[in-house]
């Protein structure tokens, strides 16, 4: 499937991730340039080897639902598209999902740092496509921070050298500003009350929630393929687990199966109006 206008068929859907603006997202997606959806959705139909997903962000003793649920459905969408997606995240979120899926832990031996892992790693198994969603990034001081300007570094390894030792193509998710990738809009983040990440992607998506742009993107790549998958009806059933094993939702603190204070029913609206447009696309 190829629309007549690839980038405004993009914008379009990159313009209903950020409806809501709960963190200023809209305004950072002002200064992106135009269909960085369209050419994540390309790179992921491109791949056919190794995809690593890293996710994972703390919230207290556990981690949140805004991350990992988006990793489980890229990671069915690698699948689909005959790539060998695994994912990567702490021990929690890996001791959570390592028995359904397929997961490495980022947190390295006592000798080698997390910069050999990653080299260690890439050399045994080299990646095709790497992905980030919804996880901490450094800020220019070399430390992590939530939203509310927390340092949470003691919580979380910093994993930037699974993008440094990338030599592949690299796609970040982030809602906030402060998640793996932001540096590539690092001016617009200026305006932002928070601590930026100062690290780069090939290319970054940002949403209102991080697991919508996931969503979204799944929508995209499945189309371009011919599919109009409907992965909303997933969205619950990934939440319920996700909280069954441990996660909180990140914004309330709350084991509930929702996203950053959202209700499933949130995301699932979304899926369906990207998938309304698209069909829209595919009949005009």
């Amino acid at each position: 499937m190829k629309p007549s206008d690839p980038i405004a068929t993009s914008e379009a859907i990159e313009s209903l991730l950020v409806r809501r603006n709960p963190r200023g997202m809209a305004q950072v997606r002002e200064d992106m340039t135009a269909g960085y959806l369209w050419r994540a959705a390309n790179r992921i139909r491109e791949c056919k080897g190794r995809v690593y997903i890293l996710t994972g962000f703390p919230v207290g003793t556990t981690f949140e639902t805004d991350g990992p649920a988006g990793a489980m459905a890229l990671y069915r969408l690698c699948q689909r598209h005959h790539s060998d997606p695994i994912i990567l995240s702490d021990p929690a979120v890996v001791g959570a999902m390592s028995g359904d899926f397929s997961c490495i832990s980022t947190t390295p031996g006592a000798q080698e740092g997390t910069l050999g892992a990653a080299t260690a790693l890439y050399q045994q198994h080299p990646p095709e496509l790497v992905i980030s969603i919804e996880r901490p990034g450094a800020a220019a001081d070399g430390r992590c921070y939530n939203m509310a300007g927390e340092d949470i570094s003691n919580r979380c390894i910093q994993v930037e050298p699974y993008l440094t030792e990338a030599n592949c193509p690299t796609i970040a998710i982030g809602d906030g500003g402060n998640e793996l990738g932001m540096g590539n809009v690092l001016e617009s983040l200026a305006s932002l009350n928070i601590k930026p990440a100062v690290s780069h992607c090939e290319e970054l998506i940002v949403a209102d929630v991080s697991n919508w742009a996931a969503y979204a993107l799944c929508a995209v790549t499945n189309w371009l393929s011919g599919d109009l998958h409907d992965a909303s009806t997933e969205i619950q059933a990934d939440l319920d687990y996700l909280i069954a094993k441990g996660a909180i939702d990140g914004v309330t603190g709350d084991a509930t199966p929702t996203e950053d204070g959202f209700s499933a029913a949130e995301g699932q609206g979304l899926v369906r109006d990207v998938l309304a447009f698209l069909q829209a696309e595919t009949t005009s």
